[in-house]
């Protein structure tokens, strides 16, 4: 059974990114349905995985994560409007694979991501 999973590292405070809103989207054409909410736990990562059984399917997806909200929260003094607020990662999905893990490591200027295992 197929599964999708993320977690974020904060590289800025070296530490896992707590409490970020992350918003997972369909593609589908011109437009986009919402799939999946979440925010992240104590350990950077969801409590779930973003899509598995029925829902898992192959496609187009966009994960939403809400950096500028965390680092604001956390009092980094961001400029208005901030360099990176929400960090926008399209990338597909061949159902075929059994799992799919999307992290992001951000800090407030820059962020890096990668298929992990």
């Amino acid at each position: 059974m197929g599964r999708l999973t993320t977690h974020v590292l904060d590289a800025a405070h070296g530490c896992p990114g707590r409490d970020i809103k992350i918003e997972l989207y369909r593609v589908e054409g011109a437009g986009m349905e919402l799939v999946a909410t979440a925010n992240t736990n104590d350990d950077g990562r969801c409590d779930t995985p973003l899509l598995q059984g029925a829902d898992y399917q192959s496609g187009v997806y966009q994960l939403h994560f809400h950096a500028g909200d965390y680092y604001r929260a956390r009092g980094v003094k961001l400029p208005e409007p901030a360099f990176l607020d929400v960090v926008v990662l399209r990338f597909g999905i061949s159902a075929e694979q059994d799992h799919y893990h999307v992290p992001l490591l951000i800090s407030p200027y820059s962020y890096s991501t990668y298929r992990g295992s």
